[in-house]
């Protein structure tokens, strides 16, 4: 479930990149610090009949961004990513789902670094799971949490 407060964080994390928007990828769940989503096997389907992997990449690319939005200050910070690795473990024939969390003591040392110094480092791990609940790719990326200069948007300006 989407908490209310996080409505317009869902509805802009999936549409305000166009190739993001094109895999139909859902957020499912909201909650501070907290997110789930779900890329559709759905036209994701690669060559051999399984999820494509870039399609998996995305999924854990936008973690980091996803995660931003229920755990900082999105009016002050915005994301970018840094680096990312995905280890493929098994073909992915169903939707895949990815939960990704940040605890409340990491999230504000987080922030209050960024507060200080302009950006902050932070990692996630992450499992893509299909239908069965089975890891079908692990997730490593670094993302960076980057203080807005004034009169700097997400737009670009």
């Amino acid at each position: 479930m989407i908490e209310e407060k996080y409505q317009l964080v869902a509805d802009f994390a999936v549409s305000a990149v166009e190739g993001i928007k094109r895999t139909g990828m859902k957020v499912l769940a909201l909650r501070d610090r907290y997110a789930k989503i779900m890329m559709p096997f759905e036209g994701n389907i690669s060559h051999v009949g399984t999820m494509y992997a870039g399609s998996l990449f995305v999924l854990g690319e936008f973690s980091g961004g996803i995660i931003h939005g229920v755990s900082f200050d999105y009016n002050k910070f915005f994301p970018i990513v840094k680096e990312v690795t995905i280890r493929f473990k098994r073909a992915a024939k169903t939707n895949v789902t990815l939960e990704v969390a940040i605890n409340k003591e990491a999230a504000a040392q987080i922030q209050e670094t960024a507060e200080r110094e302009g950006k902050c480092d932070f990692e996630l791990d992450l499992d893509l799971k299909d239908a069965d609940d089975q890891t079908v790719a692990e997730v490593h990326g670094i993302w960076q949490l980057r203080k807005f200069r004034a009169g700097q948007s997400l737009t670009g300006s």
